[in-house]
Order: structure tokens, then sequence, then C-alpha cells
């Protein structure tokens, strides 16, 4: 189980995170990207920042990943400059799935009430 300091860790790096792509960040293959969560080892050395986008095209996310990957330094740095941590953690840029998962369960459901009025 998290303990409350890894909670409050993870909410302030998601936030500073969504912050830093949205105004530092000037890499157009980030634009549109919505940080959905953060996850922060116990020891606070490693974080998995989770993101989605609105595009379902393979080779836009291909992109997006490979421009957050080039951001993590200065995602990294910025954080490092605006959370007081002992040690900034490593950042890894982790895509979503949730969202897309729960749109396709949406779209079945939608299918059988579409047979069942037929």
């Amino acid at each position: 189980m998290p303990s409350h300091r890894q909670g409050r860790v993870a909410q302030e790096i998601k936030r500073e995170a969504t912050d830093i792509l949205r105004n530092e960040v000037r890499d157009p293959r980030v634009d549109g990207v919505t940080i959905t969560d953060a996850e922060v080892t116990a020891d606070l050395q490693h974080a998995k920042i989770f993101y989605s986008t609105l595009s379902d095209d393979d080779q836009v996310k291909t992109e997006t990943q490979e421009g957050l990957d080039k951001a993590s330094g200065l995602v990294r740095s910025e954080i490092g400059n605006r959370i007081k941590l002992f040690k900034t953690p490593e950042i890894r840029f982790v895509r979503d799935e949730s969202l897309e998962y729960g749109n396709r369960i949406d779209q079945i459901i939608n299918e059988l009430h579409q047979e069942d009025s037929n």
C-alpha cells in the first residue's frame, strides 16, 4: 500500500508535469497530451507518468512517445527545481490504455443494445 508521502509526491509530479508539458516543452509531437496519473516507487527514485492522447493512429502514438521520451530530461530537471526532494526521481512516460479500453467496452455494450432492440 502506497504511503501518504508517495501519494503526495505523485500528485505533485502529475501537476508539475502537466504544467511543464503545457508551458515549457515546445515539441509539436507532445501537443494534445493529457497527463492522467503518476506513480512513484516507495523509495521515490522512479516515477511513471501516465498520459493519453485523442488520436488512435499508431504513427501518432509512436511519435508522441518519442517526443515525451526526448522531453523527459527537461521534465525531470524542471520537477527537480519545483519540488524539493532529496533526489529527483527518474521519469518514464507510459501510455494510459484505460481510456481506449473503456471506449471499447462502451462500443460493445452499444452494439449489444442495438442487437436487442432489433
